[in-house]
């Protein structure tokens, strides 16, 4: 084979024609040799030590001249030992999830990818932040399970013929769990996919094909549909912000994602949205405040109203907001246990969360009793109330919308099996509340306008504060730190739009004074725990000044022209 010099940026392999150039980083003092193999083959086909020059550091780089590059893979020996290359951006050896340790395992080989994917007319759907509503999944859970009806079950296309689904509910944001290559052969298993990888590659055995082009054709019919692609990228410690700069650019400018979910304690979300590539990408982070403040809120914990107040108007662009997620209980286990349930993990139940906030509603988990059943219910509708109607992102827990469970297993890391994975049967079985998810996500939609970016401290001509924070009473904030009631009042001067929410999470019913409208308005009741979502022409006046919601209930109300 034909070699040259080449060029020590960028590292990793880099094709062009039938040129593939490969650069690495090589400790001080040790050799570094390329070892090329005919894709499949045990003999390598080519092998050479790589130079390095002293205006690169410590990069090893060689170009090699390759027929049908994309034929071949290769290694590096490092020290003596043979390893995969860091910045590989494809890997052969791990096209099958959990292959047994008792079984001969292939070596890792990087394989040497080509760009020949045609995107066809996608584009980036650049959503501004106050209209996402995000879908968090596991790309193997989300159709592993029998009852899924894809094709692929377990698989990037899995999840592409999820599509219709994914648009009839509403959402316009997936968040995927992580797709790159790392190790799932552990003590436990290693479902979730947390801790070193190969963080430039999509992992092989989420794939029915090709991983690449399967990932790239996934976020490609994502934004065809206009739902962006945000990928969940932790990282580990000690990984130098370069890599996770490259990384990043890499699945930008390669996969065409949407943004990334870091970890802030491994990387400053602020310094990589510096970076010229990611500036239209939405940097991420995870913080369990609004999850915690509201799930106390939602069982009724007095002297929460300051803390649901400062959650509901919470506009950090780079947070969002969830009740629930993978680490900790489902939304359906939330209002089910009092307790953790990780014994099938075999860590004698120490692991998880000790505090989930959550309320079993009278039994712990399964229960047939029709009156925990209905709480349980009432209180699921109230938590998508919480959630969609708050300022800032939105983000749904998959299965939460059809009541999935993971039977009180709140640190599920290691169950690649049925607690984990979606049961799609439960999506019939819960028809009533998918029904009442999908036509609230469409009335936050409608709303949203008027609600996003709202602050209380900026006025219109009538003096009436764009948020303003409300009692039983009208215009008096909840003094008490047994009050579990409280009403929000959405002013929009320039469309005579306004929006009440009021919110009774008390055990025992309560009347709410509503803010007095302009001359010719009426306020008219749109949605609520016990009415679902209705049509204008459901909606019923309110004819009194004051209305009264039952125990642990939300009512949405918004001002319109009085009719004669």
């Amino acid at each position: 084979m034909k070699t040259a010099v080449g060029f020590p940026f960028p590292q990793g392999c880099t094709v062009e024609g039938q040129t593939a150039n490969f650069s690495v980083a090589v400790p001080e003092g040790q050799t570094c040799e390329l070892i090329i193999y005919k894709k499949g083959a045990r003999a390598s086909a080519f092998s050479q030590e790589m130079p390095y020059s002293d205006v690169a550091g410590n990069l090893h780089f060689l170009s090699v001249v390759l027929e049908q590059p994309e034929d071949y893979e290769y290694c590096y020996k490092i020290g003596g030992k043979i390893v995969p290359d860091p910045y590989g951006k494809a890997f052969s050896g791990r096209e099958h999830w959990s292959v047994s340790k008792g079984k001969e395992k292939r070596t890792l080989r990087t394989r040497i990818v080509t760009d020949t994917f045609d995107w066809e007319k996608s584009q980036f759907p650049h959503l501004k932040k106050e209209d996402v509503i995000a879908y968090s999944l596991h790309v193997r859970g989300f159709t592993k399970h029998s009852s899924s009806g894809v094709a692929h079950k377990g698989t990037f296309d899995g999840v592409t013929e999820k599509l219709p689904y994914l648009q009839k509910l509403g959402i316009n944001q997936i968040h995927l769990m992580p797709v790159y290559e790392f190790d799932e052969n552990q003590r436990h298993v290693n479902y979730w996919g947390y801790g070193k990888a190969y963080f430039f590659a999509p992992k092989a055995s989420y794939a029915a094909g090709d991983p690449v082009n399967e990932m790239k054709s996934l976020v490609r019919q994502m934004h065809l549909a206009g739902i962006e692609v945000i990928l969940e990228m932790p990282f580990t410690e000690g990984t130098t912000f370069s890599l996770i700069l490259d990384c990043l650019r890499y699945w930008v400018m390669q996969y065409h994602v949407d943004g990334f979910i870091v970890n802030p304690y491994i990387c400053n979300p602020d310094e990589l949205a510096k970076d010229p590539v990611l500036a239209k990408s939405k940097i991420l982070k995870k913080e369990d405040g609004f999850q915690n403040v509201m799930r106390r809120f939602l069982k009724g914990d007095e002297g929460m109203i300051r803390d649901v107040i400062c959650q509901l108007k919470n506009q950090d662009t780079q947070l969002y907001n969830y009740i629930a997620s993978h680490n900790g209980f489902t939304l359906c286990d939330v209002v089910s246990y009092d307790g953790k349930h990780n014994e099938a993990n075999g860590e004698n139940n120490l692991d998880g969360p000790d505090y989930n906030y959550s309320w079993n509603c009278g039994a712990e988990g399964n229960s047939r009793k029709k009156a925990v059943n209905e709480l349980r219910k009432n209180q699921i509708f109230n938590a998508f109330f919480l959630l969609l109607f708050a300022q800032g992102m939105p983000c749904i827990l998959s299965g939460d919308e059809f009541m999935n469970t993971q039977k009180g297993n709140n640190n599920a890391y290691c169950q690649d099996n049925l607690i984990s994975w979606l049961d799609w049967n439960q999506l019939s079985r819960q028809e009533e509340l998918y029904t009442f998810v999908c036509r609230l996500i469409a009335l936050r939609k409608a709303c949203m306008k008027q609600i996003a970016k709202k602050s209380e401290d900026t006025m219109g001509r009538s003096g009436i504060p764009q948020i303003s924070y409300h009692g039983e009473d009208a215009w008096q904030m909840p003094a008490g730190r047994a009050s579990r009631q409280l009403g929000v009042f959405y002013h929009e001067e320039s469309t005579e739009k306004d929006f009440y929410i009021a919110y009774n999470m008390h055990w025992l019913s309560h009347s709410f004074a509503l803010p007095s409208l302009p001359k010719g308005m009426e306020w008219v009741c749109i949605a609520g725990t016990k009415e679902g979502v209705l049509d204008e022409k459901e909606a019923v006046p309110v004819k009194d000044k004051k209305v009264q919601l039952e125990e642990r209930t939300i009512k949405v109300f918004v001002g319109r022209q009085a009719k004669e």
